[in-house]
């Protein structure tokens, strides 16, 4: 905890540091990172369930007084790799089990909660049939699983009666946190008990970032005081129109959100828009009406039949793509949205955004940076001007410039990058420390 209540936070103030109340690596990620520290490295399987890696003994020994009791668990599950949801239910109710009820998060020097504190949504998930079905699968996992051979017999089981397992079930998927790397990629599955007190919002003042396993929250917006009831971070992903959030966020979080980006029609206007027929004007046309709002040119038929087009072949192609982009389809979406699609229709941007990673996936460095340069705007609109992903396209394109040997347009996108990154993850993350800073220094010497 790093602030008075009392006082006034200014942009970029780390206003709540926390451990997680219990966390998971992803299974894909088993091999290659270290399950405690969640460290990319050369790791050594637990010589007892062969299941779990660190990447030293310290780790190992971190890890031991929650791994001892779901080692043999996991042991009696290999060959089989445990869904990630059944072996964070297993933490869950170890860590209840075992004296976890009690321990406190804490958001401020007096406020706390306990794990029974989070809202389970219990009466939303009796009637959801998709979220039964898979609680079902998971008990079946659990109950298989978790066998207690202290029991004698060793067929008694820690799990819990099926009521119990759903409160517990409802407070994971309601409350669980995906712990990104420094490329925010999801790497972990994490329940941290404090930061559970902050709301949602589409147009954030506060936004979660990670080290490790240890969260990070840094106010984006100057605020009077530290009031956590006005505190919002967003839970969602926000380069999406208002009707597909307000879908995720109903299908996830049980609620409607009705910020003021959610219950705009303008907001979803913009997002969805077309280019103006008079190409003098760069106004986003709202393809409904019969002209432009701005200049008075008449939309034609043949627009809206282009259209319409152009919009079902992105939307299937970027739903196609959503483990691997691939460039080439990337670039035929690109071209056919050409004079149809407005820059700032968030269906183009997201197909910027696919081009980009694409690009860089095979090394086509120039075609990259052109992507790249195009999608700031985008970006900034989307996600807001103080938002990580902004500051990782920055730092992106200024690596790239700098392998490209622009050192100047290096040093400029490394400027915009730590700009954005010191206020959403803190002049002393590991980000800036170890990745940022070092291309500065390099740009910096090569400008010589």
């Amino acid at each position: 905890m790093e602030s008075s209540s009392k006082l006034a936070i200014k942009r970029g103030t780390r206003i709540l540091t926390e451990k997680p109340f219990a966390y998971v690596l992803k299974s894909k990620y088993r091999l290659e990172r270290c399950d405690n520290c969640l460290e990319a490295t050369k790791v050594l399987k637990c010589s007892n369930c062969r299941y779990v890696s660190y990447c030293n003994r310290s780790c190992q020994q971190q890890a031991w007084p929650i791994h001892k009791h779901e080692c043999q668990f996991l042991k009696r599950a290999l060959p089989r790799i445990v869904p990630d949801a059944a072996r964070m239910l297993c933490r869950l109710i170890l860590r209840l089990e075992h004296g976890g009820d009690l321990e406190r998060g804490y958001y401020t020097a007096h406020g706390s909660r306990k794990f029974r504190d989070l809202m389970s949504h219990y009466a939303e998930i009796k009637n959801d049939a998709k979220r039964i079905e898979h609680l079902e699968s998971l008990h079946a996992v659990l109950t298989d699983m978790m066998v207690d051979s202290a029991s004698g017999t060793g067929t008694g089981s820690l799990v819990p009666n099926l009521n119990e397992l759903m409160s517990i079930y409802g407070r994971l998927i309601t409350n669980g946190f995906n712990i990104l790397d420094a490329e925010m990629n999801s790497i972990a599955t994490a329940i941290y008990l404090g930061v559970s007190i902050t709301d949602h919002s589409c147009q954030p003042n506060a936004v979660a970032t990670f080290e490790g396993n240890e969260l990070h929250v840094h106010a984006i917006e100057d605020l009077p005081c530290l009031d956590w009831s006005k505190i919002y971070i967003s839970y969602i992903d926000l380069l999406n129109t208002p009707e597909q959030r307000r879908t995720d966020l109903k299908e996830h979080y049980y609620f409607l959100c009705v910020c003021s980006k959610c219950i705009d029609p303008q907001e979803m206007h913009e997002m969805t828009a077309a280019v103006c027929p008079n190409s003098n004007c760069d106004a986003s046309v709202n393809i409904q009406l019969d002209k432009c709002e701005s200049c008075e040119t008449a939309v034609s038929d043949q627009l809206r039949s282009d259209y319409k087009e152009v919009m079902s072949l992105t939307q299937s192609s970027l739903d196609s793509m959503k483990e691997v982009a691939y460039l080439d389809v990337c670039k035929v979406c690109l071209a056919k949205q050409r004079g149809i699609l407005h820059p700032l229709n968030v269906w183009h941007v997201k197909t910027l955004d696919a081009a980009f990673e694409a690009s860089i996936q095979v090394g086509k460095w120039t075609e990259a940076l052109d992507y790249g340069q195009q999608l700031l705007p985008g970006f900034a609109k989307y996600h807001g001007e103080w938002n990580p992903l902004l500051g990782l396209l920055q730092l992106k394109l200024g690596k790239i410039e700098l392998y490209e040997r622009n050192y100047k347009q290096a040093m400029q996108h490394l400027q915009e990058a730590q700009r954005i990154l010191n206020v959403t993850h803190g002049r002393d993350h590991r980000l800036l420390l170890e990745q940022l800073r070092p291309l500065m220094l390099q740009a910096k010497h090569k400008m010589r």
